[in-house]
């Protein structure tokens, strides 16, 4: 391999994932770090870490010139962009190029061709992949989406034609709420993708998540590493994911595997791509879109393959063949694919606060203490000690749970899952374990469909029987013996006399407001529009403002009837617990 020194335009845990592959090539890693992510683990596994000065996204991770310059004075000679940020920005991608640097990713023609999502779905149309109602310009206005459901009817989905993971993704089911959904959708893409324009689509209700792993290099091999279920989701954002995808019928997969082929070789594209579909409840296989990047979720598809995809990225920016096909001795043929074998679950461990909506949670991580066993893999980015910064995504890591079968595979994760502990912040945990007893996951056939989630699930009527109120509080393990039987019982901390500390998986949370009258917020975040005039009449549980942090919209609801009086600006970043309104 020629390459020798790669800069890592990325944090977290896909950060630490690519330095450490890194290291297996022989490859020198350069990390980048905001003021927020100063000690952050990536900037500890990585060879080097260089400062970019600054706090949000638009002033670090995603300052193009503050990038190639540090790459220079580092002596990079390519660069990974990893997922998110410019990873899909094929401006991006061109500037790295014409700075002399190796693009680990696809050429700027093909993540302009399919990340833009409307030529994407004309691409589809050519390779004659089934797909849903759509329009095929972005649109000017919120009345456009509104005639389009006029014409399809709905429910509808409003998506950005520049986004992915979620972001700017808007499903609308009552025609009064296209104007927000429109304006919402956008908001989201333009911070976390720097683009805002949008277009709309019929959305199929009850959808599985269905997505095909590809990889191709430059002597015309195309190889598909299986599918991947990703339906269980809470705003369109993945929290679940498993491989290869259950309950498909052979002629669901062939459609699947064989259309993302098409796609993938109609494009001349070469890296690792995922294809995704969307799988009515009808059985309707549905093109989706084209994500010219690594995914979070590759990890599932590694364990079933045993293919290194980060590797791989590598090797195809290198002008090597797909590494598996070279010990074959084959190019550019068919048949390629590697075999599949066993099945493998990823739990994206976001700091979300389950009880309160998944809302973000930002902190300290004051205990970070993971799982083992066979089959066990942890992709973090944090440790004890670390911070969650409110200026990003809310991923902290990813459990990958691998068994020779799906029910060995859920067993082992069950296991995993009570072994986790993390402190400091609130964590999707909870949400998890839940998960791995619900029928709806673990049943003869797939309950969750994405927004299954949103719609169906109540953490106060899981967890057997726990109280809702106290399932983050922390908890001391006691060790009793009875009878020559040993007996471990776990006692919430202040019972014990150790006062109320920073709870299991949990941050404390801010001082009820109700009795006061004041409004705030849990986490630093920005008001990104208030919903209400000052001096309006509210009742308890009203939506009031929207706020973002994680890039992450959320709703903040009054905590009593009353007259509001607002105290914060629309746009203004507010600090956690800080007041933004009273309501008397």
């Amino acid at each position: 391999m020629t390459l020798s020194a790669v800069l890592i335009a990325n944090r977290g845990e896909i950060a630490v994932r690519i330095a450490r592959t890194a290291r297996d090539l022989g490859i020198r890693s350069i990390a980048v770090y905001s003021e927020p992510d100063t000690g952050a683990l990536h900037t500890q596994v990585a060879d080097e870490a260089y400062l970019l000065p600054g706090k949000t996204s638009a002033e670090t991770y995603m300052n193009i010139p503050a990038l190639i310059e540090i790459a220079h004075r580092a002596g990079a000679d390519c660069l990974h962009p990893g997922y998110g940020f410019l990873s899909e920005n094929a401006e991006f991608a061109r500037t790295v190029e014409q700075a002399g640097l190796t693009w680990i990713g696809p050429s700027p023609d093909a993540i302009e061709l399919l990340g833009d999502k409307l030529s994407a779905r004309a691409l589809a149309v050519e390779a004659d992949a089934p797909l849903a109602p759509g329009t095929g310009e972005p649109l000017s206005t919120w009345e456009e989406a509104r005639d389009f459901a006029e014409e399809h009817g709905m429910p509808i989905a409003i998506k950005a034609a520049f986004g992915g993971g979620g972001r700017g993704l808007k499903v609308v089911f009552d025609e009064a709420d296209i104007e927000e959904g429109f304006a919402s959708a956008g908001r989201e893409a333009r911070e976390a993708f720097g683009r805002g324009e949008c277009y709309v689509e019929k959305f199929l209700t009850h959808p599985r998540h269905v997505e095909a792993q590809v990889l191709a290099d430059a002597h015309g091999n195309v190889a598909v590493l299986g599918t991947r279920d990703c339906s269980t989701q809470r705003r369109f954002q993945k929290l679940i994911e498993e491989a290869p995808a259950p309950f498909l019928t052979d002629q669901q997969r062939t459609a699947i595997e064989e259309g993302a082929r098409e796609i993938i070789r109609k494009a001349n594209y070469q890296s690792a791509g995922t294809v995704e579909y969307i799988v009515s409840e009808d059985g309707t296989v549905s093109f989706l879109e084209v994500n010219t990047r690594v995914q979070v979720e590759h990890p599932i598809t590694e364990a079933i393959t045993g293919v290194d995809i980060i590797a791989e990225q590598f090797r195809i920016a290198d002008g090597l063949p797909l590494s598996f096909v070279e010990e074959k001795g084959t190019h550019g043929g068919d048949g390629i694919d590697p075999s599949v074998s066993g099945h493998a679950f990823e739990f994206r461990i976001n700091a979300e606060d389950v009880t309160n909506g998944f809302a973000p949670s930002p902190g300290t991580v004051t205990r970070f203490d993971v799982p083992t066993g066979p089959g066990v893999r942890i992709d973090t980015g944090v440790r004890t000690g670390g911070q969650i910064p409110p200026y990003y995504d809310s991923l902290m890591g990813k459990l990958v749970v691998w068994g020779p079968d799906r029910e060995t595979a859920l067993r082992r994760a069950k296991q995993a899952l009570s072994e986790f502990r993390i402190e400091g912040v609130r964590t999707v945990l909870p949400f998890h374990r839940d998960m791995v007893e619900s029928p709806e996951l673990t049943g003869d056939s797939l309950g969750v469909y994405t927004d299954w989630v949103d719609h169906n699930y109540s953490p106060s009527q899981k967890h057997n029987g726990v109280d809702i109120e106290h399932i983050y509080d922390e908890r001391r393990d006691v060790v009793i013996e009875i009878d020559g039987k040993l007996h471990t019982i776990g006692f919430p901390v202040a019972l014990l006399g150790g006062g109320a500390g920073a709870s299991n998986d949990s941050a404390t949370a801010a001082p009820s407001s109700e009795a006061a009258g004041a409004v705030t917020t849990n986490y630093e975040a920005t008001i990104v529009e208030w919903l209400v005039e000052d001096g309006d009449i509210v009742s308890k549980g009203d939506a009031i403002a929207t706020i973002e942090a994680m890039k992450m919209e959320s709703s903040v609801k009054a905590p009593r009837d009353g007259q509001i009086s607002l105290a914060a600006q629309q746009g203004e970043r507010v600090k956690a617990n800080a007041a933004i309104a009273t309501i008397s």
